[in-house]
């Protein structure tokens, strides 16, 4: 049986890093957004339960807004749109409800987020980096430490490590 996991693994986290620069696909990267979507969504719900964020990283629409205006980003961002067929135009409340059902879009946004903040990504060894980094780029509203270094640890198994 493939799981949510497995399936942005295996097929959501390469397409998404397919659209965008070959230097923001690592498997450090991979394994930050897995356990980004397990902490923020449990990788289950594409619409937050008690609130207005979208996707399995759990976008609102401020952070939709920040992506697509970042010096760092904004470019990438108009060439994922274009890429899926979508108006470079949209509105940033278009685009988020858009997350809820296009995981690919989701994903992409998501690495775009993290390339934002300007520390090198955690390595498997390194939960405590990846909880800074996380909180640096979503800046959560209620965030739950206690989760982290499972969300971490689990989201490493799915990447494992190379061969």
């Amino acid at each position: 049986m493939v799981t949510t996991l497995d399936y942005l693994a295996r097929l959501t986290v390469p397409t998404a890093f397919a659209l965008l620069p070959e230097v923001m696909n690592s498997r450090p990267a991979a394994a930050m957004l897995l356990a980004i979507a397990l902490q923020e969504s449990a990788a289950t719900h594409r619409r937050q339960l008690s609130g207005p964020a979208r996707g399995f990283w759990q976008f609102e629409v401020n952070g939709v807004i920040g992506v697509r205006q970042h010096q760092a980003t904004a470019e990438h961002v108009r060439t994922v749109l274009t890429t899926l067929s979508y108006a470079p135009t949209a509105t940033s409340r278009t685009i988020q409800a858009s997350l809820e059902h296009n995981d690919v879009l989701a994903c992409a946004f998501a690495r775009l987020l993290l390339w934002t903040v300007p520390a090198p990504l955690p390595e498997r060894h390194a939960p405590d980096a990846g909880w800074r980094q996380y909180l640096g780029a979503w800046r959560p509203g209620r965030p739950h430490r206690e989760l982290w270094d499972g969300c971490f640890a689990h989201a490493w198994d799915v990447v494992g490590d190379p061969t």
